[in-house]
């Protein structure tokens, strides 16, 4: 054999199929080999074979065309498949396999991969929440706090950050208190505040805004590291 013959070898190419399908195929309940029979299509496509028959996929597999052809029926009953009409240069009309549906699929599989992922990091932060408001109050939350923790989230739609980031503003100011922090969030609302950077430069602002309109008298020593304090309750 000369090399030429390995160079016509290897210029048969690859095929080009997402990693999900390699990794999820499992998870929307295809078998080994229909896996294998989709990757066969898709290979005959690429080559411009669009409706290869069970025969010319059989000889690429370790099955019989009888099993070729009732896998493909299967597939096609399963939805990942669908055999469509198609027109050529000279007018000639021809079926083909079309794999959208299969693309269709594993996008749902994606979609509904991250929607889960979402859930579960709100569910992490959602427990770790409830672990700070305990160890800053020091003591389990009543239902009646858990209950307003929730609305906080579910009705005000505020993020899990914002909500600890009250939570340390009300620890800041010494006030301790639900009332106090829904003040907070309610302040934050209103003025557009959504993310933590958002909360650290509007409270830097108001605490310039405070230390300008009160300064402190000449005859009072003032600490090296003053405390902020805003009562947003006043407010």
């Amino acid at each position: 054999m000369q090399k030429s013959d390995f160079i016509q070898w290897l210029r048969e190419g690859t095929i080009t199929i997402p990693a999900a399908l390699l990794t999820e195929y499992k998870n929307m309940h295809l078998s080994e080999q229909e896996l294998v029979l989709l990757l066969q299509v898709i290979h005959f496509a690429e080559k411009g074979n669009e409706f290869p028959t069970p025969a010319e996929i059989s000889a690429r597999m370790a099955v019989s065309v009888v099993d070729c052809t009732e896998s493909l029926h299967a597939l096609i009953q399963k939805g990942f498949i669908d055999i469509i009409d198609g027109d050529s240069a000279d007018g000639i009309r021809f079926e083909r396999y079309s794999l959208d549906p299969l693309w269709e699929k594993l996008i749902d599989r994606f979609m509904q991969n991250q929607k889960q992922e979402r859930v579960q990091a709100r569910q992490v932060e959602e427990t770790d929440l409830y672990t700070c408001f305990e160890k800053e109050f020091g003591r389990p939350l009543s239902p009646f706090e858990c209950e307003t923790l929730a609305m906080w989230m579910d009705d005000d739609h505020h993020d899990p950050i914002i909500i600890k980031a009250a939570l340390r503003e009300a620890v800041i100011s010494g006030k301790l208190n639900f009332r106090y922090i829904d003040r907070i969030l309610f302040e934050w609302k209103k003025n557009g505040i959504k993310t933590i950077e958002q909360a650290k430069s509007y409270g830097r602002k108001f605490r310039q805004h405070q230390g300008q309109q009160k300064p402190a008298p000449k005859d009072v020593k003032v600490q090296s590291r003053p405390v902020p304090f805003y009562n947003w309750l006043e407010q």
